[in-house]
């Protein structure tokens, strides 16, 4: 059991750092299933396997980056808001490359969907905390794509004063 989950993860990296190599030179839509598993050198039973489709690689993918931001986060004991978008734009630094080429292949609608399912309304909240929740994860991910189409020339610290201070920065 253990082998063949060895194997099955070797399988999903080969994948993972293909298609993202392969995204560096064209549109994920010009990318064939055949193309991705030549390039990683695996079988096409071995990608339908594991994915339906090639943007379920780049969810997975996206995924595990966040969780692990997430978890560092939590390790560090950080508590308010502040800390905790201060740790996120460090997270986007940190992973620049990755976040620019989401961006650049218009696929950033991807990161959009996971910051909803983390931040944006559950069907449990009442309708305000819905309201709220929605404004934020909606508006925090405004910041993050606006950041990234201007090409990041903020630093994640100044990014989090800036939104720290939004109310002052009207001008």
């Amino acid at each position: 059991m253990e082998d063949k989950r060895l194997k099955n993860t070797h399988v999903k990296l080969q994948i993972t750092k293909s298609l993202l190599d392969l995204l560096k030179m064209k549109e994920l839509k010009a990318i064939s299933i055949s193309d991705l598993t030549s390039t990683a050198q695996v079988s096409r039973v071995s990608f339908y396997r594991n994915y339906d489709e090639k943007e379920d690689v780049l969810k997975e993918y996206l995924y595990k980056l966040i969780d692990s931001w997430y978890k560092e986060y939590q390790d560090s004991g950080g508590t308010s808001e502040d800390e905790l978008l201060g740790s996120l734009f460090g997270h986007f630094s940190k992973n620049r490359d990755f976040y620019l080429l989401l961006s650049q292949r218009k696929l950033f609608y991807l990161l959009k969907e996971l910051l909803k399912e983390l931040f944006g309304p559950k069907p449990e909240y009442p309708n305000f905390g819905a309201y709220v929740a929605a404004y934020f994860s909606y508006g925090l991910f405004g910041w993050i794509e606006e950041w990234f189409a201007r090409g990041m020339q903020e630093t994640s610290e100044e990014m989090t004063l800036l939104l720290k201070n939004r109310d002052l920065n009207k001008n």
